[in-house]
């Protein structure tokens, strides 16, 4: 017993050292270019130049959302698309959003949009729905 423990303490030595000296170069999030993101300030300022594009799920976009916008979400992807497309025409800007800054949904969506449908000027709300609610309070 002593010698399995022994073995597993020397293995385990590397990765512990690894994990401590790589703590703060994991990228815990996808990498986003800033020129992807759209503060909620200009985005309004395009006015009906915007579609917006509600990323979470289902029940939170029923709940509430920007209005306006459309639910469009991975778990729906196919159902949705056609609905959102039937809104936008080029020169239309897309925002996309969903809970938070740190929500990875926004980022999955627009990503898709871009490199699936090579749409152009998709932009992921800064803040998310959050910002939106500081800036809306009901």
């Amino acid at each position: 017993m002593r010698q399995i423990l022994a073995l597993c303490a020397v293995a385990f030595l590397p990765a512990i050292g690894e994990a401590f000296y790589f703590r703060d170069k994991i990228p815990w999030q996808t990498p986003v270019a800033p020129s992807e993101y759209a503060t909620l300030a200009t985005a309004e300022g395009w006015g009906s130049d915007v579609v917006w594009v509600d990323a979470r799920a289902d029940a939170d976009y029923a709940s509430e959302h920007i209005p306006g916008a459309f639910s469009l979400n991975e778990d729906r992807w196919n159902e949705l698309l056609p609905l959102m497309l039937g809104k936008w025409t080029p020169g239309k800007k897309i925002v996309v959003y969903c809970s938070s800054q740190s929500c990875n949904l926004s980022r999955d969506v627009a990503h898709r949009l871009r490199t699936e449908l090579h749409l152009p000027d998709v932009y992921i709300l800064q803040g998310g729905w959050e910002e939106w609610l500081k800036a809306h309070p009901k």
